[in-house]
C-alpha cells in the first residue's frame, strides 16, 4: 500500500479498515469478499464480492487467501469482519474491514 493512500485508512486494534466511500472508489479493482451466510449474499451483495462464510475463512485461509494480495472484507455490519480480520491478519494475512458492513454499503450506495 503507498503511503499516501495509508492515511485513507483506520489502524484499529491491529486491524485496518476502510470506509463505504473509499470503497466504493476501490469497487472492480480489489479482491472483495462477503463473510455472510450464503442466504445473505444471495438475497443481495456488493458487486465483484466472493461469499466465504466466515467460519470458513477462519479455520481453512489457505484455501482462500494468499499471503502476497490484499482483501477486503464486510458482514451485515462491521462487527464480524473486524474480528474475522484480527484473526487473518495474526496469521499473517492482508486483510481489511469494511466499517458497516453491507447495511453501510446499502445506505451510502
Amino acid at each position: 500500500m503507498m503511503i499516501d493512500s495509508f492515511f485513507s485508512y483506520f489502524i484499529v486494534g491491529g486491524f485496518m479498515k476502510i470506509t463505504v466511500d473509499e470503497l466504493l472508489q476501490k469497487l472492480g479493482s480489489i479482491h472483495l469478499i462477503d463473510i455472510r451466510d450464503k442466504e445473505s449474499y444471495l438475497e443481495g451483495h456488493i458487486p465483484g464480492a466472493k461469499n466465504i462464510v466466515s467460519s470458513e475463512l477462519i479455520y481453512h485461509p489457505n484455501r482462500y487467501l494468499d499471503f502476497d494480495k490484499e482483501y477486503y472484507l464486510y458482514c451485515d455490519v462491521g462487527y464480524i469482519s473486524e474480528d474475522v480480520c484480527m484473526r487473518l491478519r495474526m496469521k499473517g494475512y492482508r486483510v481489511i474491514s469494511i466499517i458497516g458492513g453491507y447495511k453501510n454499503y446499502l445506505f451510502k450506495r
